[in-house]
């Protein structure tokens, strides 16, 4: 490893064989661990022959990866890992004329989508779409012939290949294509030799095992497994490009191909569909298929209910009523013609008699929370909201879709028999299952079941004329019972095969052929029982099956949290949600929410990989550009909370060692704001002076952040008082104005009181001396934030139900979920549930026919800047819905973190990392905008960002937009209470 590594080096190939970067890439999205020996970040495909070559002469085994979303564990393996995600991502064409786009094999799959739509003004597009697609790659949606949404009517990413770009195990550059191999260098005359050979293999091949190919291949639509040799049948015109498709990466290295694109229907409609249970769904399918639909995609209740448990019961929208559902998406050039179909198929499916309901998603916004649910749904079934955790290994089974039902009832059957249960979701239409189980992968005794199983499945999926893999391919998950579903020539068959392109045997052993055992190198197994000491209180909800018993090993909690990451990678999409901020300013797996957890995950193992636990410098450097946003315990399907673990983790690493002085100037800031406040104009005066600059630096800040005026310790009390004059309300409410309002914008207190007086509420504004902690939550300073905490609960738990509505939105959802969470006592969990932010308690009154009547008009467009920990705590499109009803036309939310995140942004060593996550977002969002328009940043660290960004355009409070001013005339009480 050491002379593959120093060859690469001085080839200028980018290589890594640390440990930190070793443990991000030994997982994917299924079941299996398998350590590297290094990783690689090619640059051109000069760099992959360079590392082929180099693997070829020392013998060392290579897999291909792209976004490292597989569920069959064809992208880890032994030797190097090529991530071609990184570098390796450029759209090189689009010929519209052609209906072809030429690509490199990193190219996430949405974004050659949007770039297909975009540059054919919508008249062209690139159809496979599985749910990983916004992360997912062309390369390695043709390692295992990947499908998607809209299969049923597009097909198999096999069926839109025109040429895929090769590097041979032995180093040439080839191209494969429609009919047969070349040269890609045209000039290369080893090369073409090479082609040659290869030609004439595959073709002898062929004429050995027509038989076999013809009768035991391409049966059912949905037949991935095993290498599809069919294409080098003469009626299929030997066409070898499609034959490597699904091949994982085990004959050649992909470094390119020309995909074909196809018409793009003008009209679509969803039409949504409830069932009883996934059988009757499935008997349904028939009638659907008559209509020619574009996808029929389908999830069970287990999914929903996690959804709504995760993300609020308004992440769900438009669901008819059922326990399964369909959507069925028609499309066509006429939305007349197309409703009609859609009507006309409602109504033959009342009439089938198993329908329980169903309706038209005509609302754009309903189709979006729709989809999601079934794009998240690996994710969402990790682990559900009745408790327990379900996996892969048996998730991608398929049959012809008239078999379906059938199928899938003596498939429910076999799960009773071994006492496991299935969350099933998946491709209806097509007839392959997604179906996640509730395997006990932690013990050996729940390891037997998961191998028992599996092999009873694989008998009963063949039984049913299907495939052992309908989508993700075979990798380490199913290669060892192809046997099951195929002949010993058709095997021969495929052991030839791939012999002919790698005779060595060096591209990503273990799959397809001479695999391993399907319950080898199982993540979860020999992970080191030990109890883990923790702050947080991160016991999992625990299954009880109706017998009382628990169907599930449970590890320390712990363990458990940081094993949460199943690796569906949602974490590395730029776009959709929030997270993860640091790793769309890199592009670096070790900044996104998985690479943070996989490191995790092999502190937990201990000494064999990272040995120093919880004093792990290579998990500091891991976590070291999360910047807390908390976005992925929301936008994160399986619940992944790194901003805790990152807590966590650092209040152990640093116990008993010296903290990085920001720990003390930023994390401790409550504490320094409240110095300030007795000397304000005095150290404001100080600020502007250089010295300022020359303190900052000495305490761990940028110099080049631009620092606001400290208040007064009364001005938010003046604020408040005046507010409040000669105003009442019937509704009691507490407002919290915490340390961040009080000491540097004291004016959004004011504003704060006048907004909910104006809406009828008794404004009880809380003096006392109580505070959320963030500073030090953020910092890893856990008893000290637990005592804030404790003394928050015990100030803010009055006996009574009022809503506590809190200015600063990191404070409120601290309030709500670190404060039961580092202080479990019913006195804290009853403080957090009537905790809201500023802007989810308007929403509420929204909700219930308030009205906002600012003082000042509001300009037709705003940017909004939500804050990560609104987003994630309170919930998305809040504050849309209350300027809607203030009469605002244009609301352009800059989705995304702003880049400061409480401390991070202000640290010296995160400045410019924090800039470049602006400029995902926040940064492009203001520079668009008009010049009349408002900046809505309820937190204070956005408002910072902005005014960082942009001078010109300060950033306001919702409060402060909304402000009703002085003119409101109320009755002529003040309702002011002086403690909670």
């Amino acid at each position: 490893m050491r002379v593959l590594a120093d060859r690469l080096r001085t080839l200028g190939v980018p290589v890594d064989t640390s440990t930190r970067r070793r443990a991000e890439y030994s997982y994917d999205a299924s079941n299996y661990r398998v350590p590297p020996s290094a990783v690689v970040f090619p640059r051109s495909v000069d760099d992959v022959v360079a590392v082929v070559t180099v693997c070829s002469d020392t013998g060392i085994p290579l897999v291909s990866r792209g976004g490292g979303t597989s569920m069959a564990g064809n992208a880890v393996g032994p030797g190097v890992i090529v991530d071609f995600s990184r570098h390796m991502n450029r759209i090189l064409d689009i010929d519209e004329t052609a209906g072809v786009a030429d690509v490199e094999p990193g190219v996430v799959l949405a974004t050659l989508t949007r770039v297909a739509e975009d540059a054919s003004s919508g008249r062209t597009t690139f159809a496979p779409d599985p749910s990983s697609k916004n992360r997912a790659t062309v390369g390695g949606a043709l390692g295992n012939d990947a499908c998607g949404n809209h299969s049923v009517r597009y097909g198999r990413m096999s069926d839109h290949v025109h040429e895929i770009d090769l590097v041979t195990a032995d180093g040439f550059r080839l191209t494969a294509a429609q009919q047969g191999l070349r040269a890609t260098d045209p000039d290369d005359a080893a090369a073409a030799a090479r082609a040659q050979q290869l030609d004439a293999e595959l073709t002898a091949l062929a004429g050995e095992h027509l038989f076999e190919f013809r009768t035991e291949l391409g049966r059912i639509q949905r037949q991935v497994s095993g290498y599809h040799l069919d294409h080098l049948l003469p009626e299929k015109r030997f066409d070898v490009a499609r034959a490597l498709v699904g091949s994982e990466g085990t004959c050649a290295v992909i470094v390119g191909a020309r995909v074909e694109l196809v018409p793009r229907p003008s009209s679509a409609l969803l039409v949504c569909l409830g069932y009883d249970d996934v059988v009757d769904a499935a008997r349904d399918i028939g009638t659907i298929l008559e209509f020619s639909p574009a996808a029929v995609e389908g999830v069970d209740a287990a999914i929903v209910e996690t959804m709504r448990l995760r993300r609020g019961e308004n992440s769900v929208l438009g669901l008819p009523v059922g326990n399964a559902w369909l959507y069925v998406d028609l499309d066509g050039d006429d939305l007349d013609s197309v409703a009609a179909a859609a009507d006309a198929l409602l109504d033959k499916l009342r009439r089938n008699g198993r329908l329980v309901d169903g309706r038209l998603a005509a609302d754009t916004t309903e189709r979006a929370s729709l989809w999601r649910v079934r794009e998240d749904g690996a994710g969402l079934s990790s682990r559900l909201a009745s408790g327990g955790e379900s996996w892969p290994g048996w998730e991608d089974s398929a049959v012809a879709p008239e078999n379906l039902a059938d199928y899938l009832q003596d498939f429910r059957a076999l799960l009773d028999r071994h006492g496991l249960q299935g969350v099933m979701y998946g491709h209806f239409g097509a007839g392959c299952m997604h179906i996640r189980i509730t395997y006990d992968l932690r013990t050996e005794e729940g390891r037997q079941v998961f191998r028992e199983f599996t092999h009873e499945a694989a008998r009963l999926v063949v039984r049913h004329g299907g495939s052992l893999s309908g989508e993700h391919g075979d990798g380490r998950a199913r290669s060892e019972l192809l046997p099951v579903m195929y002949s010993a020539r058709m095997m021969s068959a495929f052991r030839a095969f791939r012999t002919i392109w790698d005779p060595q045997g060096i591209l990503n052993p273990g799959s397809l052929t001479d695999p391993a055992r399907i319950d080898d190198d199982l993540a979860l197994a020999d992970v080191p029982e030990r109890t883990w000491r923790t702050h947080y209180d991160l016991h999992p909800i625990e299954a009880v099956r109706p017998d009382g018993a628990r169907p599930q090993h449970t590890p320390a909690p712990w363990v458990h949290a940081v094993q949460g990451c199943i690796g569906v990678g949602r974490c590395r999409a730029d776009s959709g949600g929030v997270m993860c901020p640091s790793y769309r300013a890199t592009r670096d797996e070790k900044d996104s929410t998985r690479g943070r957890a996989r490191v995790l995950q092999e502190m937990v193992r201990g000494a064999r990989t990272i040995e120093q636990g919880w004093k792990s410098e290579e998990v500091r450097e891991a976590l070291d550009l999360c910047l807390s946003c908390k976005a992925c315990s929301t936008d994160c399907p399986a619940g992944v909370d790194m901003a805790t673990y990152k807590s966590e983790f650092f209040s152990h690493y640093y116990d008993g060692t010296r903290r990085p002085v920001s720990h003390y100037s930023l994390g401790w800031l409550p504490r320094w704001l409240r110095l300030t406040g007795l000397a304000a104009p005095l150290v404001n005066a100080v600020l502007r002076t250089s010295l300022a600059k020359r303190a900052a630096a000495l305490g761990g800040i940028s110099p080049d952040r631009v620092f606001p005026p400290f208040a007064s310790r009364r001005a938010w009390k003046k604020a408040v008082r005046d507010a409040l004059r000669g105003r009442s309300g019937s509704t009691p409410v507490v407002l919290f104005v915490d340390t961040f309002t009080r000491g540097l914008r004291p004016e959004v207190a004011g504003a704060a009181a006048r907004v909910l007086a104006s809406a009828d509420q008794q404004v009880m504004s809380c003096s006392a001396d109580a505070c959320c902690g963030l500073t030090w939550i953020s910092t890893g300073q856990l008893d000290t934030a637990k005592k804030k905490l404790s003394h928050a609960a015990r100030t803010l738990d009055d006996g009574t139900d009022r809503p506590i509505v809190v200015v600063e939105p990191s404070c409120a959802a601290a309030l709500r979920k670190d404060l039961p969470e580092l202080v479990p006592t019913e006195a804290a969990r009853r403080v957090a549930a009537r905790v809201h932010s500023f802007a989810s308690y308007l929403d509420t009154m929204v909700r219930n026919g308030w009205t906002p009547a600012p003082a000042q008009p509001l300009p037709n467009e705003i940017v909004l800047q939500t804050h990560c920990h609104e987003y994630s705590v309170f919930g998305a499109g809040i504050h849309r819905r209350i300027l809607t009803a203030a009469g605002v036309d244009d609301v352009r939310d800059a989705v995304g973190c702003c880049g400061v995140a409480g401390n991070f942004g202000f640290e010296k060593q995160h400045h410019d990392i924090s800039m470049k996550v602006a400029e995902t977002s926040l940064a492009p969002a203001l520079r668009a905008a008009d010049d009349d328009s408002a900046v809505v940043t309820d937190g204070f660290s956005c408002a910072m960002q902005v005014a960082q960004i942009d001078v010109s355009a300060p950033g306001q409070h919702l409060a402060e937009l909304l402000d009703p001013g002085p003119r409101m005339s109320m009755n002529n009480t003040i309702s002011e209470e002086e403690s909670a």
